[in-house]
């Protein structure tokens, strides 16, 4: 069995993992992997990546732009940077994550314009948590497009990964803790892994604060603070 570290007294920050080598490989995500890694590209150069909060879609579309070389495009900032997109020079290959988050604004128009750019001559990977269908687009043509290209799709993580997920969190952070800790969390916490690396997070600062283990009671009262306050807006 092994013991638990003392923590470090100086807290580091933590960037989240977006490397291949990083996204553990599961029944819930093999699928949508097998897509995005097939070295013929995207099906008619457009995908749409589905997949609940926290399935691990942005850490995905993230080891398919490293891959290919692709832009990373934010929804927001689409309409403005839509004109570099669309000159010689650009990237032919492009990422919007959140994508569903252009509907109803001006971002459908670009997107669109997007759309039947790389049409032919590029790839375009967007993401979302649900379909086409459900994103509210008022562009009929935009719709028709989007809603014929793949739909490769992620599951809300089974147990295997959640625990293989936290396990490599803690030792991200040179934290060690007991197995039974994780059965622990397992049983308790939201069942996503945007929930796994909040929890780990919050117990790595809590124990830098108090100076305390990553033990049961910590994880306790972390989590008792979830219920004491709840929040409708956490981040997906």
């Amino acid at each position: 069995m092994v013991k638990p570290v003392e923590q470090l007294s100086l807290a580091l920050p933590s960037a989240a993992a977006m490397g291949r080598e990083d996204f553990l490989v599961a029944p819930s995500n093999a699928t949508a992997l097998a897509a995005l890694d097939d070295p013929r590209g995207l099906p008619a150069g457009l995908t749409v990546l589905i997949g609940p909060p926290g399935s691990g879609k942005t850490h995905l579309a993230h080891v398919w732009a490293a891959r290919v070389g692709a832009h990373w495009q934010t929804a927001e900032t689409l309409v403005h940077t839509l004109p570099a997109l669309l000159s010689e020079e650009a990237p032919r290959c492009v990422v919007i994550d959140d994508a569903q988050r252009l509907a109803q604004t001006p971002g459908e128009e670009a997107l669109f314009h997007l759309v039947n750019h790389l049409r032919g001559k590029g790839q375009l990977l967007l993401t979302a948590p649900v379909p086409v269908r459900d994103w509210g687009l008022l562009l009929p043509d935009l719709v028709s497009r989007l809603s014929a290209a793949a739909h490769p799709a992620l599951a809300e993580p089974d147990e295997g990964l959640l625990a293989a997920v936290l396990v490599k969190l803690f030792t991200d952070r040179q934290l060690r803790v007991e197995p039974a800790l994780i059965d622990f969390l397992l049983s308790r916490m939201e069942r996503s892994l945007a929930a796994a690396g909040d929890v780990v997070a919050r117990l790595d600062r809590l124990g830098l604060q108090t100076k305390r283990r990553i033990t049961r009671d910590l994880a306790r009262q972390v989590l008792a603070a979830d219920l004491d306050n709840p929040d409708p807006d956490a981040a997906s």
